[in-house]
């Protein structure tokens, strides 16, 4: 009896390290890089998905390797590349595409799904973000930390200044005369609260892009290997975000931050801002003010380019790691799990069905500003990209800096950011 219950103890014991055994062998080790700082909550959402994905999937891990910006996630996670180490995915910037595929190191998700189901999930998000995420017919980019530009603005300001605040401006026009009246000055003349402030650091072109836009131009063709920076209608554009600072002097000269704009939005020294939908958490959790959130005003058209990170899958991965990325990326862009991400950084929802959660429908229900990125993707166009993105819009960010700071006109400027962008540009045609 004592061998029999010992055998059986040895039998069970040589099952459970078989069972063990196969577990960490068949085990699969994913190493994601992502651009966000280290702590804020963005990162502890990330981290939270992460391990609920994890404890789900015991036979996958998940290491997240996080940059504080989108050139530095992209550099570091190519260094790594070429070094041999294994990266299997990573978020990075939507208009990384054509780099990326010069580089020859991502691969189409055509090539991974397998199911119906899984094609059908490729086609789930607004068309408006897959903008710039094919190219050539296939699916290389899948929409995760995607956002908007809109307008952000002080109701309390828009009271004071004898504004219904509830109509923020629809057009330049209207721009420009509530911008005047919401400007205010102390007894010395200084300005102590501008009307406007546009961020020109940081994501320059990305804003002077909705400038462009709104005046009926886009600023790339579709294929990335052409830019029409001095049409007239971008120059006219540049002209008037000049304009707003020299002549009706509703916002400051000079350059503006884009990582300070937000606190001084919040701090009450500008009554209107422009700005990613990324800060709406935010502004709404610091906000001392009633504010309000707009679609951007229009000169020809509304618009706003997208902007914002794709999930990208890289070649140098095995069928099993191909299999462990899509579930990975399918569960952190399942519905409840987008609206948990958009509630919590303020990011756009990035497909309808996350809209339809209880989760979205009461969000937005008590917070309406919440829709209006997503009401804005039916005007919006892709987000500025091109061959050797980095490269192209160095010319256009000068041009733009030189323009805001007064050392140039604007048709100057662009002629030369043009001439620039042609030369890199011409190879690719």
């Amino acid at each position: 009896m004592n061998k029999f219950k010992c055998g059986m103890a040895m039998t069970a014991a040589a099952i459970v390290m078989l069972t063990f055994g196969v577990a960490v062998a068949g085990q699969i080790d994913m190493t994601m890089y992502y651009p966000i700082a280290v702590g804020g909550k963005p990162y502890e959402l990330i981290n939270g998905l992460i391990s609920e994905f994890e404890a789900q999937n015991p036979d996958i891990k998940v290491k997240a390797v996080y940059y504080g910006n989108y050139d530095d996630t992209r550099t570091k996670c190519m260094a790594a590349i070429k070094a041999g180490e294994k990266v299997q995915m990573s978020v990075l910037f939507s208009i990384d595409i054509f780099d990326l595929l010069d580089a020859d190191v991502i691969m189409p998700w055509e090539d991974v799904v397998k199911t119906d189901e899984e094609r059908a999930w490729i086609k789930s998000f607004y068309p408006a973000l897959m903008a710039n995420s094919m190219s050539g017919g296939k699916t290389y980019g899948i929409p995760f930390q995607r956002s908007t530009i809109v307008m952000y603005y002080n109701k309390d300001a828009f009271r004071e200044a004898g504004l219904d605040p509830d109509k923020p401006p629809a057009t330049w026009d209207e721009l420009v005369s509530m911008g005047k009246k919401l400007v205010k000055r102390d007894a010395n003349g200084q300005v102590t609260r501008w009307g406007l402030s546009i961020p020109s650091t940081g994501y320059p072109y990305w804003m002077f892009q909705c400038l462009a836009i709104e005046n009926g131009m886009e600023l790339m063709n579709k294929a990335g290997n052409e830019v029409y920076f001095n049409h007239p209608d971008v120059v006219a554009g540049l002209q008037f975000w000049h304009d707003m600072a020299y002549k009706h002097e509703i916002m400051a000269k000079g350059s503006t931050d884009w990582g300070t704009l937000r606190q001084q939005f919040l701090g009450g020294s500008t009554a209107m801002m422009w700005h990613t939908t990324g800060n709406l958490t935010p502004v709404r959790d610091n906000a001392t003010f009633d504010f309000g959130v707009a679609m951007l005003p229009a000169k020809k058209r509304p618009g706003s380019p997208t902007g914002g990170g794709n999930f990208y899958i890289f070649k140098n991965t095995t069928p099993e790691e191909q299999a462990a990325v899509l579930k990975f990326v399918r569960f952190m862009t399942a519905p409840i799990n987008t609206a948990k991400w958009s509630i919590g950084t303020g990011y756009v929802a990035t497909s309808p069905a996350a809209y339809e959660t209880e989760l979205l429908k009461k969000y937005v229900s008590d917070f309406p500003a919440a829709t209006v990125a997503r009401d804005q993707f039916q005007y919006a166009v892709a987000e500025f990209s091109t061959h050797e993105t980095a490269r192209v819009k160095k010319f256009l960010d000068d041009a733009i800096q030189s323009v805001l700071s007064g050392d140039a006109t604007p048709k100057d400027a662009l002629d030369q950011a043009q001439k620039g962008a042609d030369r890199i540009l011409g190879r690719y045609r």
